[in-house]
C-alpha cells in the first residue's frame, strides 16, 4: 500500500505537471466513455435489468405461430388459452390480456385511453398490487361481472387530483358506469403505454378461435424448464389442431421469457449495433491516448533511464506509468457522467409521445452505470497504457543517457506502432461513418417517400364507437355512414373515407385465404393483408384504379362480396392471369362468401413507410370489417388542418359521446412512421464524428511526432537541395498511406457492419457504392488536411539549425 502510495502521488504530481497532454487525454477518453455508458444504459434496461414481476425468471410470454404462412408471432385465441390453462401440466398459472380502446366521462368532452383487459390474476402474478384499494377479483372476471375498473396513477393523478376517496366512487367507462376499485403504482403500465383496465373475460367471451389478438402470461411450475413447457404446450396445441382444425390448422405454441418477448429482432439489431459502434468509438480513443503516451515515452526516456540506472525495477518503472494511466482513465470516467447523461436525455427528448418507452424500459445512470464506467476506464487505462509502457523501459539505457541520443531503434518502433494504431482509427472510423451514411440515406429516401399517394391535401383522426349502443354491426356501421355524410357536405372537404385502417398509420387485420380453383392443404393456405373500406377510399388518398373499377357508393355502404386488390396480391395469387373476377374467401370461416375481384390498384404502405408488405393487400367495402376504432382520412382543397375544428363539431353533433383523438395530418402521420431512423441517423452520425475527429487528430499527432524526429533528416534534405514542394510530398505521403491503409482495412469491416444492419435500411443496400466510396473519399480527404499541417511546418525547417543540432 505505501508504494502504491507513492507511485499514485508521484502520477498525480506528474500528469499536474503536463495539464496539456493530461487535458487533451482524459477530454478524448471522456467523450467515448460518456458515449459507452449512454448505450451501456439502454442495453442494462432491455436486457440486464430483470423483468419487474415477482419471481421474474419463471414468468413467460406465450403466443401462436404460424410457420408455413408466415406468421412469425401472433397473439393467442381466448378459447385456445382456456384450453390451456387447463390441459397444460407445465404452468402454475396462465393470465391474459388484451389492448383497446376505453373511453371515460362523457358529456362535454369523452376521453379515449389506451385501455387493457386482464384476467383478474395476472396482476397478482406480476406481483404487482395497487398502491390504493384493491386488484380485480375472480367473480368479476366473469360474464355479467360487476362492472369495476382500475386506474393507473397518472390517470388518477391527471383526471382526480390523486383524490384518495375516488375508490368506490362510479365513472362512466365506455358508456357503462364502473366502480373503481383501486389505483396502480406510479408508472405501471402494463403491458405497454396502457392506463386503465377492466376485467377481460365480460369483453372477450365467445365461441371463436380465430381471433388471435391475446397476450398470454403464464408461471411455470418450480423446476420446470422452458424447452419443457414448450414440448407440453405443443402437445396440448396437436390436440386442439385435431378437434378444431379449421381455426388451428398449422398454428404452434411459442414460449418465450417475458421481457424477451416484448423486443423484437429489429430492436435487438440496432441496440447491440450501437453498443459496437460506441465501442469502436472507445477503441480509437484508446488509440489516440496510447499515441500521446507513446510520444510522451520518447520525451521521458531520459527521466525512465535515470530511474532503472538508479535501481528501479522494470515491473516497478511499468506500474508506476500504468498507475498514471488508470488516473486518466478514471478522470475520463468522471467527467463522462455528464456526457452520458447528455445523451439519454436526447434519446428521451427522440421519442414521440405515442412511441414511449414500455414502462419497465428505464435507462438511468445508475449504479451498475457507474460501476460500467469505471471498469471501462480501467480497461481502457490498460489499453492505451501497456504498450508505451513496455516500449519505454525496453529502451537502450546507455542511448537514453547520452547527452544528446536519440533513442533511434526505440523511436522506430514507436513510430511503427503508432502507425498501426492510426490505421486501426481511420479503419474503425470508416466503419462507423459508413453505418452513419446508410442510416441517414434510409432517412432521406423515407423523407422523400409518399407512400403510394400525396399525402400533403390529407388530414386524420380516430373517433370511438362505444358502449352498448354499438355492439352491433348495423348500429356501428349507420353512424359511420352518418359521420362520412356530414363530413362530405362541409365547405372546403373534398372527399372522406373511414376504416379502421389509416394509411402509413396501420389498422386492417390479416387472414388466411382459398383461392377459387387452386386448393392449399390446411394451413397453408396464402394470408393476406385486409381492410373494410367506405366508398370514396380511393378518390380520398387519390389513388388510381389501373385496372377494372373503384368500389360504388352502394358497395361501400354495403356487404357485397367484392374487393380491390394492390398488384402484389394480384400477382402473388394470379401471376401471369387477369385477376379481375377472380375470386377468394376467408379460410378461417366456412360461411364466408366468395368475394370476386373488382379492381386492382398500384400498391400503397398501409402499416409504415418501411413496411415490406410481400402478402398483398385487399380492400373490400366496410361492412366486412366494422371497429369501434375508426379511422377517418379526409382530403382538402387547401390546408388540411383548417378543416379540424368543423370536423369535430360534425362528429360531435352526430354523437357527444364519440371521443376524437390521434389528430394528425397526413404529412405528420407519415414523418412519425420513420421518426426512428432519425434517431438511428444522428445516433450514428455522433459516433462517426467523434471517430473522424479522433483519427484527424491520431493522423495530425503521428506527423507531427514523424516531423519533430526527422527535424535533421529533413535539414539535411533542404541543404542538399530539395524543394519547398518535395519536403511537403514526403510527408503528406506517409499520411495518406496511413489513411489508405486504414480505409481498405475499414471497407472489409463495414462490408459485415453493414450486413448486420441490413434489415433496418430503406431505399439503399448494404453494400451502398456512394456510401462507401463517398465515406472513402472524405477520410483520405480529413486526412490529407491532418497532414498538411504538420508537412506546412516540416518545409520551414532551417537547415542551418538542423545540422547544428
Amino acid at each position: 500500500m505505501e508504494t502504491f502510495l507513492q507511485d499514485l502521488r508521484f502520477a498525480l504530481r506528474t500528469l499536474w505537471k503536463n495539464r496539456t497532454f493530461t487535458l487533451i487525454a482524459v477530454a478524448c477518453l471522456s467523450l467515448a466513455i460518456g458515449a459507452n455508458a449512454t448505450m451501456f444504459s439502454i442495453v442494462n434496461a432491455a436486457f440486464l435489468k430483470p423483468f419487474p414481476a415477482r419471481d421474474h425468471a419463471s414468468v413467460m410470454g406465450l403466443y401462436e405461430t404460424q410457420p408455413k404462412a408466415g406468421t412469425g408471432r401472433s397473439g393467442v385465441a381466448y378459447l385456445n388459452f382456456r384450453d390451456w390453462r387447463e390441459q397444460t401440466r407445465s404452468f402454475a398459472e396462465l393470465a391474459i390480456s388484451d389492448q383497446r380502446s376505453i373511453t371515460i366521462g362523457g358529456g362535454e368532452e369523452p376521453e379515449r385511453l389506451e385501455g387493457g383487459g386482464v384476467s383478474w390474476n395476472l396482476f397478482p402474478m406480476l406481483g404487482v398490487q395497487p398502491i390504493l384499494g384493491r386488484g380485480f377479483r375472480e367473480e368479476e372476471d366473469r360474464p355479467g361481472g360487476p362492472q369495476v375498473v382500475l386506474l393507473s396513477y397518472e390517470v388518477w393523478q391527471r383526471h382526480f387530483g390523486g383524490d384518495r376517496s375516488i375508490v368506490g366512487q362510479s365513472i362512466n367507462v365506455n358508456d357503462v358506469p364502473h366502480t373503481i376499485v383501486g389505483v396502480m403504482p406510479p408508472r405501471f403500465a402494463f403491458p405497454a403505454r396502457v392506463t386503465i383496465w377492466v376485467p377481460v373475460v365480460p369483453l372477450i367471451h365467445d365461441d371463436r378461435r380465430n381471433e388471435k389478438d391475446n397476450l398470454v402470461v403464464g408461471r411455470l411450475k418450480p423446476g420446470v424448464s422452458v424447452a419443457q413447457a414448450q414440448a407440453d404446450l405443443s402437445a396440448v396445441s396437436a390436440r386442439l389442431t385435431q378437434q378444431y382444425p379449421v381455426d388451428n390448422e398449422g398454428w404452434q405454441p411459442l414460449v418465450l421469457p417475458l421481457k424477451e418477448s416484448f423486443i423484437g429482432q429489429d430492436e435487438r439489431v440496432i441496440i447491440f449495433a450501437a453498443m459496437g459502434a460506441v465501442c469502436f468509438v472507445l477503441l480509437i480513443a484508446c488509440a489516440n491516448v496510447a499515441n500521446l503516451l507513446l510520444a510522451r515515452a520518447t520525451v521521458r526516456s531520459r527521466e525512465i533511464a535515470i530511474r532503472a540506472a538508479l535501481g528501479a525495477g522494470r515491473r516497478r518503472i511499468v506500474r508506476q506509468l500504468l498507475t498514471e494511466s488508470a488516473i486518466i482513465g478514471v478522470l475520463g470516467a468522471l467527467i463522462g457522467i455528464p456526457f452520458a447523461m447528455l445523451g439519454l436525455h436526447l434519446i428521451d427528448t427522440t421519442f414521440p409521445a405515442e412511441n414511449q418507452p414500455a414502462y419497465w424500459l428505464d435507462w438511468s445512470i445508475s449504479t451498475r452505470e457507474l460501476l460500467y464506467m469505471l471498469g471501462i476506464s480501467l480497461v481502457a487505462a490498460l489499453l492505451f497504457g501497456l504498450a508505451p509502457a513496455l516500449q519505454a523501459v525496453q529502451a537502450n539505457l546507455q542511448e537514453a543517457l547520452r547527452e544528446g541520443g536519440r533513442g533511434s531503434s526505440a523511436g522506430g518502433r514507436r513510430g511503427r506502432l503508432r502507425s498501426v494504431l492510426v490505421v486501426g482509427e481511420v479503419a474503425l472510423s470508416l466503419i462507423l461513418l459508413v453505418s452513419a451514411s446508410l442510416f441517414v440515406r434510409s432517412f432521406a429516401n423515407l423523407e422523400r417517400t409518399q407512400g403510394g399517394f400525396d399525402s400533403h391535401p390529407l388530414m386524420t383522426m380516430r373517433f370511438y364507437l362505444p358502449g352498448p349502443r354499438y355492439d352491433s354491426i348495423g348500429a356501428r356501421a349507420r353512424r359511420v355512414e352518418d359521420i362520412v355524410r356530414r363530413v362530405e357536405a362541409l365547405p372546403g372537404v373534398q372527399a372522406a373515407t373511414v376504416s379502421n385502417e389509416i394509411a402509413i398509420d396501420g389498422g386492417g387485420g390479416e387472414s388466411t385465404v382459398l383461392v377459387e380453383g387452386r386448393p392449399a392443404a390446411r394451413g397453408e393456405e396464402p394470408r393476406i393483408f385486409y381492410s373494410g373500406v367506405t366508398a370514396h377510399w380511393f378518390r380520398t388518398l387519390g389513388v388510381r384504379v389501373i385496372k377494372g373499377r373503384d368500389l360504388t357508393d352502394a358497395e361501400g355502404a354495403d356487404s357485397s362480396p367484392v374487393a380491390v386488390i394492390n398488384q402484389t396480391l394480384a400477382a402473388r395469387l394470379w401471376k401471369g392471369e387477369d385477376p379481375l373476377g377472380k375470386r377468394f374467401r376467408f379460410a378461417n370461416d366456412s360461411l364466408a362468401p366468395w368475394i370476386a375481384v373488382v379492381g386492382v390498384i398500384p400498391d400503397i404502405k398501409d402499416q409504415d413507410l418501411n413496411e415490406k408488405n410481400d402478402q398483398g393487400s385487399a380492400y373490400l367495402p366496410y361492412r366486412f370489417l366494422v371497429p369501434r376504432n375508426n379511422g377517418l382520412t379526409i382530403r382538402t382543397g387547401g390546408d388540411p388542418a383548417s378543416v379540424t375544428t368543423a370536423v369535430r363539431g360534425e362528429i360531435r353533433a352526430s354523437d357527444p359521446a364519440l371521443p376524437v383523438f390521434h389528430i394528425r395530418t397526413m404529412e405528420e402521420v407519415r414523418r412519425l412512421s420513420y421518426w426512428q431512423y432519425k434517431l438511428f441517423g444522428w445516433m450514428f452520425s455522433i459516433f462517426g464524428g467523434l471517430a473522424l475527429l479522433l483519427a484527424a487528430a491520431g493522423v495530425y499527432g503521428v506527423l507531427s511526432y514523424s516531423v519533430s524526429q526527422r527535424r535533421q533528416e529533413i535539414g539535411v534534405r533542404v541543404a542538399l537541395g530539395a524543394q519547398r514542394a518535395d519536403v511537403l510530398r514526403l510527408v503528406v505521403r506517409q499520411g495518406l498511406q496511413l489513411a489508405l491503409a486504414g480505409i481498405a482495412l475499414g471497407a472489409l469491416g463495414a462490408l459485415g457492419m453493414t450486413r448486420v444492419i441490413s434489415s433496418l435500411l430503406f431505399g439503399v443496400t448494404a453494400t451502398d457504392p456512394v456510401s462507401f466510396v463517398g465515406v472513402g473519399v472524405f477520410l483520405g480527404a480529413t486526412a490529407l488536411v491532418a497532414s498538411y499541417l504538420p508537412a506546412r511546418r516540416a518545409t520551414s525547417v532551417d537547415p542551418v539549425v538542423a545540422l547544428q543540432e
